[in-house]
Formats: C-alpha cells, sequence, structure tokens
C-alpha cells in the first residue's frame, strides 16, 4: 500500500489524497461503530433515539456510558459494545494516523541515506 523504503519521497498531492483516503475510511469506521451502538442501546437497551445516540457516543470515545442499563441482556450488550469501541478506536486511530507516520519515518529513513553516502 505504501511506498518501499528505497522510492523516492510521495508528492505532497498524492499524500494529501491518501491522507484524505484514510480519513474516510476511518470516518466510514465511526459512522459503523455508532450505527451498532445506537441501534443495540435502542433496541436491546429500550432506550429512546436520542439517548441512544447519546450512549453510543460516550462508550466509543472512552468517556463511559450515560444511562443505566436495566436488563441482563442491555447490560451483555453494553459490555460488549465497550469492548469493541476499545479496539474500533484504536483501529480507527492507527488508520488515520498512519500515513502521516509512514511519511515521516520515510523521510526520516531518506535522510540518513543521504548522509551515510556523504
Amino acid at each position: 500500500m505504501f511506498e518501499h523504503r528505497r522510492a523516492p519521497l510521495l508528492p505532497r498531492a498524492k499524500f494529501l489524497a491518501r491522507l484524505a483516503r484514510s480519513a474516510a475510511i476511518s470516518c466510514a469506521l465511526v459512522a459503523g461503530s455508532l450505527s451498532i451502538g445506537v441501534l443495540g442501546y435502542h433496541w436491546v437497551g429500550h432506550l429512546r433515539w436520542i439517548d441512544s445516540v447519546l450512549n453510543a457516543s460516550m462508550i466509543l470515545t472512552g468517556m463511559g456510558p450515560v444511562d443505566e442499563m436495566k436488563s441482563d441482556p442491555a447490560k451483555l450488550f453494553a459490555a460488549g459494545y465497550a469492548l469493541f469501541s476499545g479496539v474500533a478506536f484504536l483501529t480507527i486511530i492507527t488508520i488515520l494516523l498512519a500515513p502521516v507516520a509512514h511519511r515521516f519515518l520515510h523521510k526520516f529513513h531518506l535522510e540518513s541515506q543521504e548522509q551515510g553516502r556523504e
């Protein structure tokens, strides 16, 4: 997906396109993850739609639940969604920051190669 370490640095326009693609993938994952939470809190937790959005958003961002779950299935859903959200958050951040980290390391590696030739 990314260029080899010996390849030249990607031009700025192509890098920005790569960054935009990563941002779009991240946004899609956030929307999908949020949808899972909203639907689960609404159907399993029997919360109103707006409360479901609030709970799913708070869990997905790591802030914590707002409403108490009353039934055992709702509590199990909330626990599973919290675990899922932790993994989803790390995955989304990784996808979003991967192009920036790669460019930084690639540029650093190219500069160290040039210094080794002197």
